[in-house]
């Protein structure tokens, strides 16, 4: 039985404690204002402020949805759905037409070969800009049929 009580007493304690604060002068008269009670050993201190604290645990915030949410039916959103879908397929055949016309571009500028090209090095550097074209147009066209194989989900 002195256990239990021991027990509550403790857990009261934990929820309700004792706030006090000093105001202390050291030995060369300087005057310091604490909340804790290793800083008073040795100087001259008075209470200043005692109060008891309680410590509640705070009740967490449960989120409700607001009246009518979602707004939009379920038409609406199927109707969304296909219109999101009409145009990243749109999107798609724009950019896969571009990729065509950006490798035709490449190829046709591979096939030439300038008598002022004597180093490899030129060419490549000739060569570079349409390269990294076409790779943009492939990263989009990955990209958007990702898109759309997410989008059928």
């Amino acid at each position: 039985m002195l256990g239990l009580i021991a027990g509550v007493i403790t857990a009261g304690s934990a929820l309700a404690q004792v706030e006090t604060i000093w105001s202390c002068k050291d030995s060369n008269g300087r005057t310091h204002v604490t909340n804790l009670k290793e800083d008073t050993v040795g100087k001259d201190c008075r209470i200043v402020q005692q109060q008891r604290v309680s410590v509640v645990p705070a009740a967490k915030p449960v989120a409700k949805p607001p009246v009518g949410f979602p707004k939009e039916s379920a038409s609406d959103r199927v109707a969304s759905k296909a219109k999101q879908r009409d145009t990243i397929e749109r999107e798609l055949s724009q950019e896969e037409s571009m990729l065509a016309d950006a490798r035709k571009k490449l190829s046709a500028q591979e096939a030439i070969r300038s008598g002022d090209e004597k180093n490899y090095a030129r060419v490549l550097e000739r060569l570079k800009p349409y390269q990294d074209t076409v790779e943009v147009h492939e990263k989009n066209v990955v990209a958007l049929k990702r898109e759309l194989n997410n989008l059928s989900r």
